[in-house]
């Protein structure tokens, strides 16, 4: 009894570490380094001082596939990167699961759906995207030029597959960076992220 019960203790203690290290709203985002589809290694570090969106990705989700094949996602990439805006896509996928790609599938990927991210980072191991909570693809994540996250949840509005969607939403990235960029403050600052779940190794 006295062993279930330390075992209890223990449990609820990784349980609480897990939940304690996502990362929300208002919170300093954490560094992280990780290898990019190059194989060189890119850190958020790298991009301090500027506002940086990180879009957390799998292109064998169907979810992914909506946003990437209407368009959605390049366009945004374009749009903010014309104004001074960094962008790193995120690849949780451990080996051997959906959405994982070696770093030369990768840049082929991108390049073959026309994205212009500024990074495509590989995290086979999880643990980027387990320090930041990441639950689905795409999940994203918008960081000011203090480091603060103004914006965590869902691209917009609409939980679908469907790229016909797209037009009807409220893309909540869009809105999140002009008002940012605009000196307002974020109207909506969190929503509860939808699509694929992340595919960790565990």
């Amino acid at each position: 009894m006295k062993m279930l019960r330390n075992l209890t203790i223990v449990a609820s203690l990784v349980i609480a570490s897990a939940l304690s290290a996502a990362v929300n709203t208002g919170d300093k985002a954490p560094n992280f380094s990780l290898p990019d589809a190059d194989g060189k290694t890119r850190s958020l570090s790298d991009f301090e001082g500027q506002y940086v969106v990180l879009e957390w990705t799998n292109h064998g989700c169907p979810f992914v596939k909506k946003h990437y094949e209407s368009g959605n996602m390049q366009q945004l990439q374009e749009k903010f990167r014309a104004k001074g805006v960094k962008w790193i896509s995120i690849c949780s996928s451990a080996p051997g699961k959906q959405g994982h790609m070696s770093g030369a599938e990768a840049a082929a990927a991108t390049k073959k759906k026309g994205a212009t991210p500024d990074a495509y980072l590989i995290d086979e191991s999880g643990k980027v995207g387990k320090l930041y909570g990441a639950k689905a693809t795409p999940e994203m994540f918008v960081i000011d030029p203090e480091g603060k996250v103004v914006y965590h949840g869902a691209i917009d509005s609409i939980k679908s597959t469907n790229p016909d969607d797209v037009k009807k939403a409220n893309n909540y990235v869009s809105a999140a960076l002009t008002e940012s960029l605009g000196g307002k403050a974020v109207t909506t600052g969190s929503t509860r992220p939808y699509g694929c779940g992340v595919k960790y190794a565990k």
